[in-house]
C-alpha cells in the first residue's frame, strides 16, 4: 500500500497496479534508450484514457509536483526520464494504445498517443493505405511522441513532417483542461490552429492524448536503390537529378565511417567490393513499376557503383545499412546526441568541418543528415542532403552525465513542463508532447506542473546490379 499521499490520490485515478513506487519497478522507466540519461522518478502513473489523463494532470498541478510525460521511452537526448532528484512523476502513456476505425473516405484514422507505429500500418494496410511517416524506429516509436516532435522519418522527401499527416489532435493542459480538435476538417478557419500548435511543441504545451492522422494509399510497386559516391557534394548532385521523379518517396544517406561501424556490430556484408566515402539509399514507389525511370537517372553513375533491389526481402537487406546506425552507435558507446541544422547548400562544408570541430570530444561520431521534404541521413564522416538537419552522435563519450544538455533540450530545467526527445532510428526521433520513442520517435512527452502551461544475414544479398 502506498504512503506518498499523492500516490493515493493517483491510485484512486488509476487504480493501484499502474502507480509504480518501487525502484525495481521504476527503472526502466528512469533511464533513456541511449543509456546516457538516468533520473529517479518520485513515481510513474499508467492512465488508460483522457479522463485518466486529465485527472493526474489536475491532481499534480494542484500538489505543485512536475510531470514528465513518456511514450516508448526511445528518444536519444534525455527529455523522456526524470531527473535525479526524485521529485517528479513519469507519466506513461502506452496504454493509449486504442486505434479506431478507419474512414476510407478521407483517409483518415484516430489513435491513442500510445500507439507504436508499425502497429498503426498493419492496421491501417488491411485497407490499402498507410501512415506517411515512416521510421526506423518504427516498432518501439509511440504516435504521441513523434508528434511532439514532428518527427520527420525516412519519408519525408514525399510525404513530409508529422505535422503534415496530423489533421487533428486531443490534448490535456497542466492543469487538467481537455482540448479537443479531432474533427479532422480539411479546412477549418474557425480561429488558431491548435492542431499545428501542438505538433512540434516538445511536450511544453501539453500532452496529447489522442490523434486524427491522415493515411495515404499504399504503392505497391517499389525499388530500392544503394549507390555509392565520392562525397556529400556529389551525393547532393544525385538528389537534384532524382527529385523529378514523381515516383521518389526516399533518399538518405550515410558515410564510410557509419557503414564501417555497422558491418562491424551487425555482421552485414559490405555492399560493395570497394569501399565509397558516402552512400545513397534510395526508394521509389508507385502502382506502376518505378524501376526503369529510376535506372535512366542512375545509367550516369559510374559502373559498379550501385546495387538495386526489387524484391522486398532485397530492398530490407539495402535499408539496414542505414538503418541499423543507431543500434550500432550504442554497441560502440553511450552516444551523445543532438540535431544540428544548416541550408542544404552548406552540408558539404558542414561535414567536411565536423571531424574538426569534434577531434579529441568523442570516440565514434555519426552525423546523419536529413532534408525537409527530401532525402538525408547519415552518420560522421559524411553529410547528407536533404533538408539540411542532421543527427550527431559521440560514442564512448561516457556515462550518465550530461544533465545540462538534458535540460536544454528540454527548454529548460525544473521550470515545470518540459520535455523533447528525438524519433530516431532511422529517422528524426520523437517524443514529447505525447509520447516518444526509440531513437525515432516516440520518447518523451512534457513536463507539467508548477504552472498552468509549464510545462541480417551473412552472404553477399543477391542484389540486382543497375550498372557493373
Amino acid at each position: 500500500m502506498h504512503t506518498d499521499r499523492l500516490a493515493q490520490q493517483l491510485s484512486a485515478v488509476v487504480g493501484p497496479a499502474h502507480v509504480l513506487s518501487d525502484p525495481a519497478l521504476r527503472a526502466s522507466y528512469e533511464t533513456d534508450f541511449t543509456g546516457r540519461y538516468r533520473g529517479r522518478a518520485r513515481l510513474v502513473v499508467r492512465p488508460a484514457g483522457t479522463a485518466q489523463v486529465a485527472e493526474v494532470l489536475r491532481r499534480c498541478h494542484a500538489a505543485r509536483v512536475p510531470v514528465v510525460a513518456q511514450g516508448g521511452n526511445t528518444g536519444l537526448v534525455g527529455g523522456s526520464v526524470p531527473t535525479p532528484d526524485g521529485g517528479e512523476v513519469v507519466l506513461s502513456l502506452r496504454r493509449l494504445d486504442g486505434v479506431g476505425a478507419v474512414d476510407p473516405a478521407v483517409g483518415q484514422v484516430t489513435v491513442g498517443a500510445g500507439v507504436v507505429l508499425s502497429e498503426l500500418q498493419s492496421r491501417v494496410a488491411a485497407h490499402g493505405l498507410r501512415f506517411g511517416v515512416d521510421l526506423a524506429a518504427r516498432d518501439s516509436a509511440t504516435l504521441g511522441g513523434m508528434i511532439a516532435t514532428n518527427a520527420g522519418g525516412e519519408r519525408v522527401v514525399r510525404y513530409g513532417t508529422t505535422r503534415a499527416n496530423v489533421a487533428g489532435l486531443e490534448a490535456v493542459l497542466a492543469d487538467g483542461t481537455v482540448l479537443d480538435r479531432l474533427a479532422g476538417l480539411p479546412k477549418d478557419n474557425t480561429g488558431y490552429d491548435l492542431t499545428g500548435l501542438l505538433v512540434g511543441s516538445e511536450g511544453t504545451l501539453a500532452v496529447v492524448t489522442r490523434a486524427r492522422l491522415r493515411l495515404v494509399p499504399w504503392l505497391p510497386r517499389r525499388v530500392t536503390a544503394l549507390v555509392g559516391l565520392d562525397s556529400p557534394a556529389a551525393a547532393l548532385d544525385l538528389v537534384a537529378r532524382l527529385r523529378p521523379l514523381d515516383s521518389l518517396e526516399l533518399a538518405e544517406f550515410f558515410t564510410a565511417e557509419g557503414l564501417a561501424l555497422v558491418l562491424r556490430t551487425s555482421g552485414l556484408p559490405a555492399p560493395f567490393r570497394t569501399a565509397y566515402p558516402v552512400y545513397l539509399l534510395v526508394e521509389c514507389a508507385g502502382r506502376r513499376d518505378p524501376a526503369e525511370e529510376l535506372a535512366e537517372v542512375l545509367d550516369a553513375v559510374e559502373p559498379g557503383r550501385t546495387a538495386v533491389a526489387l524484391a522486398d526481402a532485397d530492398r530490407r537487406r539495402l535499408a539496414a545499412y542505414r538503418e541499423r546506425h543507431t543500434e550500432s552507435i550504442n554497441a560502440a558507446g553511450i552516444p551523445l546526441k543532438l540535431d544540428v541544422t544548416v541550408p542544404v547548400a552548406e552540408l558539404p562544408g558542414f561535414v567536411a568541418d565536423l571531424p574538426g570541430v569534434l577531434a579529441g570530444r568523442g570516440a565514434a561520431v555519426s552525423l546523419r543528415a536529413c532534408r525537409r521534404g527530401e532525402p538525408a541521413r547519415q552518420p560522421v564522416g559524411g553529410g547528407g542532403g536533404g533538408r539540411g538537419g542532421g543527427h550527431r552522435r559521440g560514442a564512448g563519450t561516457g556515462g550518465g552525465g550530461g544533465r545540462e544538455h538534458q535540460r536544454r533540450a528540454r527548454g529548460g530545467a525544473g521550470q515545470g513542463p518540459l520535455s523533447a526527445p528525438e524519433p530516431v532510428g532511422g529517422g528524426d526521433r520523437g517524443d514529447a508532447v505525447g509520447e516518444g520513442g526509440a531513437g525515432s520517435g516516440g520518447a518523451a512527452q512534457p513536463r507539467c506542473g508548477a504552472a498552468p502551461v509549464t510545462h541480417p544475414s551473412a552472404g553477399a544479398p543477391p542484389h540486382e546490379r543497375v550498372a557493373d
